[in-house]
């Protein structure tokens, strides 16, 4: 069962739904509605909502804001093999922001959703790094 929620906001929730069930490993756990479904991978839910204006996750704030894909807030994906991984996304048509960097506790790179969302995939390099 998850224990973390997070959602975001796409263009198109089938190419999403697609992109993290085939690319990332995603489980599908529901797609009730065009603009909407929810995925697990592990501990994590991810909750996909397109631009709604009828209401849920995707719907428009009341100061008239429509919500949108993006930014720079970003789940990670831990991976044993960084470049394997990296290389296996790029093989399936994955963007990325940049190029594998090494920092003080792992190598990282963000991968973009189809509608621009940021993955961190990360490959921690010392043990208390380490999820598990």
């Amino acid at each position: 069962m998850a224990k973390v929620q997070v959602r975001y906001i796409v263009h198109d929730v089938d190419a999403a739904i697609d992109f993290y069930t085939r690319l990332l490993g995603f489980n599908l756990d529901m797609h009730p509605a065009p603009p909407f479904a929810m995925l697990s991978r592990g501990d994590l839910r991810l909750v996909l909502s397109a631009p709604n204006p009828s209401g849920g996750g995707g719907m428009s704030m009341p100061d008239g804001r429509v919500p949108e894909p993006g930014g720079w807030n970003r789940f990670a994906i831990e991976v044993d093999d960084i470049e394997s991984f990296v290389e296996k996304l790029r093989d399936g048509g994955a963007s990325f922001r940049n190029d594998i960097v090494t920092g003080v506790g792992g190598k990282q790179i963000l991968v973009d959703d189809p509608s621009g969302n940021p993955i961190e995939i990360f490959q921690p390099l010392r043990d208390e790094a380490r999820l598990t």
